[in-house]
């Protein structure tokens, strides 16, 4: 099999957690390609993620570094055995590749934690107002663009209806709620659509008001995705500029403690959601 020429996200951080797992064994990798019987450039190649590994492999590479967290282990064999392409593959070579490994990210997520600054997040816009946020980039996309980008966030809400959906957080600033994309009717709409998700049992909504203060601010966006171990969980922030997808242990760690503390300064579930309702009235 040819070395992939694009992996995604998901690969190259089953290639980052292989060499953290030799380096924290403290071999090298001459020395782990000799307890392996490969050769040196096969063991850059599989952390690279230029080269699958198999689930033996997988296993076997675990044994030789000691890596005595079983449930960890068996978490990276499950990533390794993947093989089915995900829908958002049909995007593949249409749009950026990090708008496919956000989607990618969000499928295998066990939870999300989302803060949004100025907009409602994705995972709970009405098609009108996603067309709405979509448009505001400058320079604006071709129609042709703009309709692909709006089809892959709305499928991304498909994980909010599986028969398994990931348990989901939305911290929400009061800014989001009052930025009228699309005007009035659409935002009023949204603000309807964001009181009724609040009542389904795998979504929270919590709003921070102004009067809350200041608070951390990393980004206009930042969504936490929980692996099914903690050594898996990672980072995806949006900037002016950039996505950026962040899975070192310590920038895992601030980023629990900045969700926390951001959490602290939100309204309780039901305030919250009083909250959504009195400023859709008044739109």
């Amino acid at each position: 099999m040819p070395p992939r020429t694009a992996p995604t996200v998901r690969q190259l951080r089953l290639g980052t957690e292989l060499r953290r797992m030799r380096e924290q064994s403290g071999l090298s990798i001459n020395e782990a390609a000799s307890a392996l019987g490969v050769s040196r450039t096969h063991i850059t190649n599989v952390e690279l993620a230029r080269f699958g590994v198999s689930e033996q492999r997988m296993r076997t590479l675990a044994a030789i570094y000691r890596t005595p967290d079983l449930t960890y282990v068996d978490a990276l064999v499950a990533m390794a055995q993947e093989r089915r392409s995900g829908w958002w593959e049909e995007y593949r070579g249409l749009l950026p590749t990090a708008s496919l490994d956000l989607a990618e990210l969000e499928y295998h997520a066990t939870s999300l934690r989302v803060f949004c600054a100025m907009h409602v997040p994705g995972l709970l816009q009405t098609e009108e107002y996603a067309r709405a946020v979509l448009g505001e980039t400058v320079p604006s996309w071709p129609d042709t663009e703009l309709r692909r980008r709006l089809s892959l966030r709305m499928k991304r809400r498909d994980i909010l209806d599986r028969d398994d959906p990931p348990s989901c957080t939305f911290i929400i600033h009061e800014a989001a709620l009052r930025l009228e994309f699309g005007g009035p009717d659409v935002m009023r709409a949204q603000l309807k659509r964001l009181a009724e998700s609040s009542r389904r049992r795998n979504i929270t909504v919590r709003v921070i008001p102004f009067s809350a203060g200041g608070f951390p601010l990393p980004g206009l966006t930042v969504e936490y995705a929980s692996g099914p171990v903690p050594q898996l969980d990672t980072v995806q922030m949006d900037t002016a500029n950039s996505t950026e997808f962040l899975d070192a242990h310590t920038q895992l760690s601030n980023y629990r403690v900045l969700l926390e503390r951001i959490t602290k300064a939100a309204l309780p579930l039901k305030e919250s959601r009083e909250f959504i309702r009195s400023v859709a009235e008044r739109n």
